[in-house]
């Protein structure tokens, strides 16, 4: 996937990460002021290509992590993609955000994989 491909599936945010255990990793893209800001930060915790990356996960300011992974199942004549994005605190702002974020992503990979095009963000 294309570095442009991979900033429109996460809202204009680009990876950066040591994939290893214990590395960093931050989802940086331009702020509303168009200056670089860290939307999503945290460590990696697993990272097994092309089977499985999990990461502790964090956005903004807010101090309180939990935990995402991505799994990719081979299948017959697809690939199976299981997210899963867990151990919330309480009252973790975030999870909203989330719960609404991860299908938006997963819409736009899907219309990339199948058309070669995806829609930008909103």
């Amino acid at each position: 996937m294309s570095r442009e491909s991979n900033r429109i599936i996460f809202a204009r945010a680009e990876l950066q990460a040591d994939f290893k255990p214990g590395g960093s990793l931050a989802w940086v893209g331009p702020g509303p002021d168009g200056k670089p800001m860290t939307y999503v930060r945290g460590k990696v915790l697993r990272f097994e290509p092309p089977k499985i990356f999990q990461y502790t996960f964090a956005m903004g300011e807010n101090a309180k992590a939990s935990r995402a992974a991505i799994e990719l199942v081979p299948e017959t004549e697809a690939t199976k993609v299981t997210v899963t994005h867990d151990e919330w605190a309480e009252d973790d702002p975030t999870y909203t955000t989330c719960v609404d974020g991860w299908p938006r992503i997963l819409s736009r990979l899907k219309t990339l994989l199948e058309t070669g095009k995806t829609f930008k963000p909103h």
